[in-house]
């Protein structure tokens, strides 16, 4: 839907009068360096076209209203009894943002809101950090006239996630979301949040990402036991490296010399894949600033076999997609995305085989899984900001 279709949606809804302000923030894609974060490592996410727009109306009494185009539900929320909209179906996030913003020293107003959202849910893109960056601005602007840090939105929508709706979430979605730039990718060190923006100057080259449509019900209890594998890791290599308070601060050639007092054989390929994959990344950032795309689709590669050998987070639905994009002409790299067990797949493709890309994959993936995948054309775009 186009600004003009939604802010005729949003007077059929709320009704005429006032003036009308637009936000957009966008999900994510994670080009490389997965589950790196909670070890202490590098990510390298870029901010992507598709995400959430808001067409919002301040209003002065202490009500917040929203609804999405694409739901039936209608929220009419007081300030009055905050933690009573934790268990919401769909506007748990939004008022959990505003929760983080009034506790943060923001004199939150009331307001009309409607959401408007592109990215796919599910599907490891971060659609929720693009609700809560895109509310976050809203809400701050709204209620302040003027215009935030990003970087302090970003970790309100972390603390909204963590407290309110109780997801233990790190920070780099909210981060890519809130800091992205058009055609660049974010080099983000998790243990203090330094960061640089490097130029993703893809040229002929298009970001295709193919969701899965897998539902992914194995996520959390996996998500948790990889947490655990990764700190029985540690704990053993801090034996012989006590300095060292992260897996992502070991280098390769660190790990291969002490990997023998890790025990547990599969404990050791966790931290294996943690290590090099923090490696990968920085080749990646750097073969980017040189401009060798070729060398960053090989670690994008490399990153996958590792996280279906070493990780082992992939998943037949994952794994058909890849090697399917692999076979393609004018892939130059193609891995998973997200945190695994289904979600999506993220390619480079150059723009003229892009149309043959999607139908070949497609084909591929529905011979051996059964139903369709779906794809989504993308560029790395801005961060959070406001439309008008």
């Amino acid at each position: 839907m186009t600004i003009d279709m939604l802010q005729k949606e949003f007077v059929a809804r709320f009704g005429a009068g006032g003036t009308l302000h637009a936000f957009f923030s966008p999900g994510r894609v994670n080009l490389i360096g997965e589950h790196t974060d909670y070890n202490g490592g590098f990510v390298f996410p870029a901010a992507i076209t598709l995400g959430t727009t808001i067409i919002a109306r301040k209003r002065e009494d202490g009500r917040i209203r929203m609804c999405a185009t694409d739901l039936p539900d209608f929220v009419d929320a007081s300030f009055d009894t905050m933690d009573a909209y934790k268990s919401l179906p769909w506007g748990n996030y939004q008022m959990g943002i505003a929760k983080a913003l009034i506790q943060s020293g923001v004199p939150v107003c009331g307001c009309d809101l409607l959401f408007h959202d592109t990215t796919p849910h599910g599907g490891g893109l971060s659609s929720s950090a693009g609700i809560e960056i895109a509310t976050a601005l809203c809400l701050y602007v709204l209620s302040t006239g003027k215009q935030p840090d990003m970087r302090e939105m970003a970790t309100i929508g972390q603390k909204a996630e963590n407290e309110y709706v109780g997801v233990s979430c790190g920070i780099m979605d909210q981060f890519a979301s809130a800091m992205g730039k058009k055609d660049h990718a974010i080099f983000l060190d998790c243990k203090d949040l330094s960061y640089s923006l490097i130029p993703l100057a893809l040229k002929d080259i298009r970001i295709v990402i193919a969701n899965t449509n897998k539902k992914r019900s194995l996520i959390t209890s996996k998500y948790n036991e990889r947490r655990t594998e990764c700190e029985k890791a540690l704990a053993a290599l801090q034996t012989v490296l006590p300095d060292k308070h992260y897996l992502g601060q070991i280098a390769p050639d660190v790990f291969e010399e002490t990997r023998r007092v890790i025990a547990n054989p599969t404990v050791a390929k966790r931290a294996e894949h943690v290590i090099y994959e923090c490696d990968r990344v920085l080749r990646s950032a750097e073969a980017l600033q040189n401009g060798d795309i070729a060398a960053f689709g090989t670690y994008m590669n490399a990153s996958h076999d590792s996280l279906r050998d070493l990780y082992e987070v992939t998943g037949i639905e994952l794994d058909t997609l890849v090697d399917a994009a692999r076979k393609e002409e004018g892939c130059l790299g193609s891995r998973m995305t997200g945190a695994g067990f289904g979600g999506c797949t993220v390619s480079l493709v150059k723009c003229e085989c892009v149309e043959a890309f999607q139908k070949h994959v497609a084909e591929a993936y529905t011979k051996v899984i059964g139903y369709a995948p779906s794809f989504y054309v993308t560029d790395a775009g801005d961060g959070g900001h406001q439309l008008f």
